[in-house]
């Protein structure tokens, strides 16, 4: 008996150690956060931040009455206190686990990330799988008010927005936040976010009957690729920079390039398949110098050309060494630009040094940027056109001029 007593005793005290359900969240208690921005004012962050309405986007057929998502703003010394001031005015805590975009404002930017990549690495709830980029001549805050067609709620649009786009087009890049605070502290390599715009009427785009119209009042369109020095933005890369960034780091997995006609007007459209990137820097008499190495596959997708015999065995071969010249002279223009304009490392031969030659990356990381400045970058390309669509020569050589 006295056995069994004690058996029963310490079967109670295990049952109160095991934590059971303490720190449960109810989801009628919780504010479904989905996108955050952050600007800044002053000396004050300025956070919005986008709420589901869990009514709304569970309606079946026809809807609700309001809104898919709701957004709140509140001002603070610091990015914490901002977010629990928000209190004030949501019925419920917000919850940031399922956080889809984040969007930074070029002001802010220029400032420097260090104390919102604090917070946002530090806190708990926050995962880091969400998106990073920049409201580009605009406010951060304007971004989240865009009510959007196709995806009901307008974080989620973005996010799978950025993945299409960096899968299909090239250059955009989906950047997460591990990610750009990895590129951030990295030795040799700095960091780069997307830019995002809004085309419109932003009076406009707060009212559900803007996205009802055929064609919306007001868009949200990735473009360009911000650069980074250390955490602070300095500059923008355009379209064709972009994509080369991408292209070094081996970043494309998809896009179109073009092509001039020979002898005449129009283009040729190809459509790359697949990309190899062998990205190399060594040391040549004290010196570092730089090589990059693309093999690229690609298909004809579009020909504006009436002269074009594509079931030549020469003309595909010309297609390829035009493809190369125009990718290698695009190429080697951006990275003078980044050289001569940004003098930062954005591709990442600093921590190809440091691999292949420590010692020397030992003496030369304080004074990189410069050394980059000045280095020599050999660009070599390598194209082959598997394919040809599913027609032969193009049905314009049959119409008459």
């Amino acid at each position: 008996m006295k056995r069994k007593s004690s058996l029963f005793i310490m079967i109670f005290l295990l049952l109160n150690l095991l934590s059971g359900c303490w720190n449960r969240k109810e989801l009628n208690d919780l504010a479904i956060t989905v996108g955050m921005a952050i600007d800044k004012e002053d000396d004050q962050f300025i956070i919005t931040t986008q709420v589901v309405n869990p009514g709304e986007v569970a309606a079946k057929q026809g809807g609700g009455q309001k809104t898919p998502v709701t957004t709140y703003q509140e001002k603070g010394d610091t990015v914490f206190e901002a977010i629990r001031r928000m209190t004030t005015v949501t019925a419920r805590k917000l919850y940031f686990p399922h956080i889809r975009i984040l969007v930074l404002s070029e002001e802010l930017a220029e400032k420097g990330l260090s104390e919102v990549l604090d917070f946002l690495s530090r806190d708990h709830e926050l995962r880091s799988d969400f998106y990073v980029v920049i409201a580009k001549d605009t406010n951060a805050e304007n971004v989240l008010k865009v009510l959007t067609g196709l995806e009901n709620i307008p974080a989620s649009k973005l996010f799978k927005s950025l993945e299409t786009s960096e899968k299909a087009w090239a250059p955009s890049m989906a950047v997460t936040m591990d990610e750009l605070i990895g590129d951030i502290v990295a030795e040799g390599k700095e960091a780069q976010l997307t830019g995002l715009q809004i085309s419109g009427d932003i009076q406009k785009a707060e009212k559900s009957e803007h996205v009802q119209e055929i064609a919306p009042d007001v868009t949200l369109k990735y473009s360009g690729l911000a650069v980074f020095k250390e955490d602070k933005l300095i500059g923008w890369l355009n379209e064709d920079e972009s994509k080369t960034v991408n292209y070094i780091l081996g970043n494309v997995k998809s896009t179109i390039g073009e092509v001039s006609c020979p002898d005449e007007k129009g283009k040729v459209g190809i459509e790359v398949i697949s990309t190899k990137t062998d990205l190399k820097a060594n040391v040549e008499n004290g010196s570092p110098k730089g090589t990059v190495e693309i093999q690229l596959e690609g298909n004809v997708g579009d020909v504006q050309c009436r002269k074009l015999d594509l079931s030549k065995t020469k003309t595909i071969d010309d297609l390829e060494k035009e493809a190369e010249r125009t990718l290698k002279e695009i190429i080697e223009s951006s990275i003078a630009k980044t050289q001569e304009e940004f003098n930062v490392d954005v591709f990442g031969f600093g921590e190809a040094i440091h691999r292949s030659n420590p010692d020397y990356w030992k003496k030369a990381k304080k004074e990189w940027d410069e050394k980059f400045t000045n280095m020599p970058i050999e660009v070599k390309i390598d194209i082959k056109l598997r394919r040809t669509g599913t027609i032969g020569n193009s049905p314009l050589e049959n119409i008459k001029e």
